[in-house]
């Protein structure tokens, strides 16, 4: 039996930016995003996914920022830098 396996990873990073203002033609300017969390797959085969969050922006219920769901590529460490 073989103990190495790839490690089980997300199948996306969810990361947020605030809204910090709005340019001349009134589309929102954005913060650098920051990282709260993940979506894994289901165990089991089961459908759908589960996201998990680290943080919870204080903006997020306010409707002063936006998440972005970004593709984990399992080819260089799950997508982080």
């Amino acid at each position: 039996m073989s103990t190495t396996h790839q490690a089980e990873r997300p199948l996306y990073r969810v990361t947020f930016s605030r809204i910090t203002g709005q340019d001349r033609e009134g589309k929102d300017i954005l913060s650098r995003p920051k990282e709260i969390g993940a979506v894994w797959s289901r165990k089991k085969g089961k459908a759908g996914a589960i996201l998990i969050l680290d943080l919870i922006p204080v903006e997020l219920p306010q409707r002063k920022g936006v998440i972005f769901l970004l593709p984990v590529d399992n080819t260089n460490n799950g997508g982080r830098r």
